[in-house]
């Protein structure tokens, strides 16, 4: 994974993302980019999250959890999609036993739909 575009949006930041497999954008709000500072999040790890989740659940009002397991904790990313370019809306690191699944379950996949 490599980061080939890194811009300014009014909403945040948009990222796009060379992996072996095809090209990705993705749009990062303020607010995540505040949330993932205050988590000590780097932009590698909330990306590799969104991208390489180890479950991805359907949250509320269209949107989509993805969790990344770390230890005793996980990254867990909430985003949507606008014209089809997944939008993190926000991301936090909360306690494992919390909301992990155990992993498998893909509700969503961002790679396939970019």
């Amino acid at each position: 994974m490599k980061v080939v575009e890194d811009r300014d949006h009014p909403k945040g930041r948009i990222i796009v993302i060379q992996t072996d497999e095809k090209k990705c954008k993705i749009l990062i709000t303020h607010h995540a980019l505040s949330r993932a500072r205050r988590w000590k999040l780097s932009l590698e790890e909330l990306i590799e999250a969104v991208l390489y989740p180890e479950e991805v659940l359907t949250g509320h009002h269209d949107r989509f959890i993805a969790h990344k397991a770390e230890n005793d904790h996980i990254i867990r990313v909430i985003y949507e999609y606008e014209h089809g370019v997944p939008v993190v809306v926000t991301v936090y690191r909360p306690c494992k036993e919390r909301y992990f699944m155990g992993g498998g379950v893909y509700e969503d996949r961002v790679l396939a739909r970019c």
